[in-house]
């Protein structure tokens, strides 16, 4: 085993940091290159906010690499109801990623209220709930709701699909 590799043993916060290092990197660099019909003399425009998000998301991976490199560790979860021996819930997990892959997949084929509302209700019920007419019915709501909330309070048109006429 090589010195670096004994040195850096049980530091894994190590991988978040360079995960959260990565992202900042990427973020600035998309927000440095967002093509905008903004004033560029402007300085509040589009291109303000992920500069923001970059520069914290880059001070926290230093932040983070320099307490992991001094000695610093995560402490294990000691909520109440949190279980560590307990195995992950996979009947619960894998209904929900499912739920949000098939959102992706759809949004631009059905739009939004019809995706959202199916991503709404398969996590109701991955999430365990059985009343199945009520959960339609709010998963609805709240893919409508949504859909208006973006277009009208923030002027950020989501895609309507079949129901472009419609909506």
């Amino acid at each position: 085993m090589s010195a670096l590799t004994t040195r850096l043993r049980g530091k894994s916060e190590l991988g978040i940091a360079a995960l959260l290092g990565i992202l900042g990197a990427v973020v600035l660099w998309d927000g440095l290159h967002l093509q905008t019909t903004f004033s560029q003399t402007d300085p509040v425009g589009p291109r303000t906010m992920p500069i923001i998000v970059a520069g914290i998301l880059l001070v926290c991976a230093v932040l983070l690499a320099v307490n992991v490199l001094r000695g610093g560790s995560g402490e294990a979860e000691e909520g109440e109801d949190v279980d560590l021996t307990h195995p992950s819930d996979w009947r619960t997990l894998l209904p929900l990623v499912g739920a949000f892959v098939l959102n992706i997949v759809l949004i631009d084929v059905v739009g939004w209220v019809i995706s959202g509302a199916l991503m709404f209700y398969i996590s109701v019920w991955a999430l365990g709930s059985r009343r199945y007419v009520r959960d339609a019915l709010i998963s609805l709501a709240l893919s409508l709701a949504t859909f208006y909330g973006f277009y009208l309070g923030l002027g950020i048109p989501l895609p309507a699909g079949p129901l472009e006429g419609v909506l």
